[in-house]
């Protein structure tokens, strides 16, 4: 059911006074491939080199070294402002760079495809912001692997369908993304800066280099096996803290991934827990077959440990919030099972397994012959030996260690764009 003012098309519902054109009527020339040279070292009397390593993911000329070009026909290849240049092949495949002047002369190399839109019926900005939609990106991954080798060439990108509205709304809706762009831009910095200030919190908090108000007055500090700690502070093997470790079952699942978590019987992925976190989303539906079979779900006020993994993820933990009936352990991922001895904040715990030192101190344990997958062992794990503050003061540490994150993750939900990008496409 197409909406009131919407019309259906090939690239899907837009307005009713939008065209839909193949990108090759819009242009003033014809796709031109680039120069075919070797990079050379930049000089400044040289023009600078714009390779397909060169452009950013998100459409920036982003070079890790600037290179040059020196060849007699470098002058045929220079970009113009309102030129876009195109990857034609490999994985980067679909990337664009819409020229900047203020990036300076820039020579475009032969893996590159230059595109020069007709302003008169699409302006530069506004196909620069469209090929960086999800629509753009599924007709990329159709059309790269007709051949069964990533790659579109100039003739094929000619073929793309874009929507094109009035030049006025064209204008208005690539200011609109502009601003989006630049807003995305600031984030970005901003939760840079909010992640290396938690990391320098933690780095503080749980090695008591720093106390928060209310813990520690007049405390002095004291050598351990873990380091130098607050003298009231004592040092406890994980044993001390986790009476048992829970491993899943191994369970076969559909082949489709449950990305947004519907209640239904699933068995959890690995890469559900990663730097403290627990992801329920990455789980997949488990065949009905083996249902009955699954068991362990997370619990509130727990740890999923991962047992068995990649030598990069494998130790990896994420604290459990709520209850998840209806999500099941695989036999690679442990749940804890708290000491009553001992008092364990979770949300703590959790912090100081993802914390530098211990987690390094948890990957070494790791063993196994193949170099793509290691084994932890329960005994070593459990003797690891952590820091251990009070009970009180386990709970605000990790308070303050939570509202940071949930500060950074408040800027993440704000960088989502797709919403405002979709009206590009004509799309809410």
């Amino acid at each position: 059911m197409v909406r009131e003012g919407y019309k259906q098309t090939e690239i899907g519902a837009v307005p009713q006074e939008w065209e839909v054109q193949p990108l090759r009527t819009a242009l003033r020339t014809a796709p031109k491939y680039g120069i075919n040279a070797a990079a050379v070292p930049y000089e400044g009397i040289l023009p600078a080199y714009i390779r397909i390593t060169d452009i950013s993911d998100d459409g920036h000329f982003s070079p890790n070294k600037l290179v040059g070009v020196d060849h007699r026909d470098s002058s045929q290849y220079f970009l113009e402002e309102g030129d876009l240049v195109f990857a034609r092949t490999g994985a980067s495949v679909g990337k664009s760079y819409l020229y900047k002047p203020q990036d300076g002369k820039l020579v475009y190399a032969g893996f590159l495809i230059r595109l020069q839109p007709d302003p008169n019926i699409l302006l530069p900005d506004f196909l620069s912001q469209y090929v960086q939609t999800a629509a753009y990106w599924n007709w990329v991954q159709v059309m790269s692997m007709r051949s069964g080798q990533p790659g579109i060439n100039g003739n094929e990108y000619g073929q793309l369908l874009v929507p094109i509205p009035s030049a006025e709304e064209q204008r208005a809706i690539a200011a609109t993304l502009s601003d989006v762009d630049a807003l995305i831009a600031a984030l970005d910095k901003l939760i840079a800066k909010q992640r290396h200030l938690k990391t320098a919190t933690m780095q503080q908090l749980l090695t008591g280099k720093k106390r928060l108000p209310g813990f520690g007055e007049g405390k002095g500090y004291k050598q351990t096996e873990v380091g130098v700690i607050p003298e009231d502070w004592d040092v406890k093997h994980l044993s001390q803290l986790i009476s048992n470790l829970e491993a899943g079952v191994s369970v076969n699942s559909t082949d489709e991934e449950n990305n947004e978590y519907e209640n239904e019987p699933s068995v959890l992925k690995t890469s559900s827990v990663f730097n403290g976190k627990f992801s329920p989303n990455e789980c997949k539906r488990i065949a009905a077959r083996d249902i009955r079979r699954a068991k362990l779900n997370p619990q509130k006020e727990a740890i999923i440990i991962s047992r068995m993994n990649t030598p990069a993820l494998v130790g990896e933990c994420g604290y459990v919030g709520e209850n998840y009936n209806d999500l099941f352990l695989p036999d690679r991922l442990w749940i804890t099972r708290f000491s009553k001895e001992n008092y364990v904040s979770a949300k703590w715990l959790s912090c100081i397994l993802s914390y530098g030192h211990f987690k390094k101190a948890i990957k070494d344990t790791a063993t196994g012959t193949s170099g793509s997958m290691k084994n932890i062992a329960k005994s070593a794990f459990l003797q690891i030996s952590v820091p251990y503050p009070g009970g009180e003061e386990q709970r605000a540490i990790a308070t303050v260690l939570s509202d940071m994150d949930a500060a950074i993750s408040a800027r993440l939900c704000c960088m989502n764009s797709s919403s405002v990008r979709g009206s590009v496409a004509g799309t809410e």
